[in-house]
């Protein structure tokens, strides 16, 4: 079992940051693939950023590609999120997910475990 907790949210006006966080517990946090998806209001949760089990590699959709990173620290068995030059359109729900699979393109339905999410809302 892996337990997944978010954090960093909040309210932020639009070309600002953000860093979320994602805080893991449970089995070998080097195990996982770690993801980032997000929902908006009555839209479909989508893809946001993904790393692999080494934090080698990394992948992104096309909506943050450029603007956000995403990298691990398995000394504190957290990922995080660095969400930069921020847009209206990247208000949502942010969720961080965990799955031994490294996913390309990863999907909501692959994942095994997530966390509860985190509101970022961006503002003009």
């Amino acid at each position: 079992q892996v337990q997944l907790v978010e954090s960093g949210g909040g309210l932020v006006q639009a070309g600002g940051s953000l860093r979320l966080s994602c805080a893991t517990s449970g089995r070998t946090f080097s195990s996982y693939a770690m993801y980032w998806f997000r929902q908006a209001p009555g839209k479909e949760r989508e893809f946001v950023a993904a790393i692999t089990r080494s934090g080698s590699s990394a992948t992104y959709g096309d909506s943050v590609k450029g603007r956000f990173t995403v990298d691990r620290d398995t000394a504190k068995n957290t990922v995080y999120l660095q969400m930069n030059s921020l847009k209206l359109d990247d208000t949502a729900v942010y969720y961080c997910a965990a799955d031994p699979t490294y996913y390309n393109p990863p999907k909501p339905a692959n994942m095994d475990y997530w966390g509860k999410g985190t509101l970022v809302t961006v503002s003009s």
